[in-house]
């Protein structure tokens, strides 16, 4: 089996080309998705948070937005709740991975935001970064509900450059020029990955 990560820095069009894979017909496992699971289900993982960042948490669940607050100012903190979080959510992929080769899957994706960041491209066979201009990155997100400059330049520096992903990647697929250029792409990619 082949697997292979995706990533790209915050709207960059990773959402879009994960669900263009899955159109493709090729399983994908989706951290952020893992994240939502872990914060809001898991008893553990939940407790934990809650004791590390008790103002994210209104004794029923996690208000993701202050936590988000307070994680992507700080440093420290980022890296307590990731310290808390990443193990699961790593777990969570190996079983997908197990799951899919179990029933003969050729080609599978791994769509991890911070891939080279918690060093997760060691776990893939080969890493394509979806990219698009600056100025259409600032308008993508920008116009996500409850997003402002201060909270973009917290995410940012949190995440590798976009140049950087660039230069390390095996594949660049763009998301600027349109979608059914990057559904091409991806389309081409695949065939390829599945030979």
């Amino acid at each position: 089996m082949f697997v292979l990560g995706l990533t790209g820095s915050i709207g960059m069009g990773k959402s879009t080309a994960a669900n263009m894979f899955k159109l493709l017909g090729v399983p994908v496992h989706d951290a952020d998705s893992s994240v939502h699971y872990l914060l809001s289900k898991d008893t553990l993982v939940l407790n934990k948070v809650a004791d590390r960042f008790p103002e994210s948490f209104d004794g029923f669940s996690i208000d993701r937005q202050v936590l988000g607050a307070i994680v992507f100012n700080d440093i420290k903190a980022r890296k307590d709740l990731e310290n808390i979080i990443h193990p699961q959510v790593r777990e969570m992929s190996k079983k997908f991975v197990r799951n899919q080769c179990r029933i003969g899957t050729r080609l599978v994706v791994l769509d991890i935001p911070l891939l080279y960041e918690t060093g997760a491209d060691s776990r893939v066979d080969s890493v394509v970064v979806v990219t698009a201009p600056k100025f259409l990155q600032l308008r993508r997100v920008l116009m996500r509900p409850g997003m402002n400059i201060k909270k973009l330049e917290g995410i940012m520096k949190s995440q590798m450059s976009d140049f950087d992903k660039r230069r390390r990647a095996d594949f660049i697929v763009e998301t600027g020029i349109g979608k059914a250029y990057t559904f091409r792409a991806l389309s081409r990619l695949v065939n390829l990955l599945r030979r």
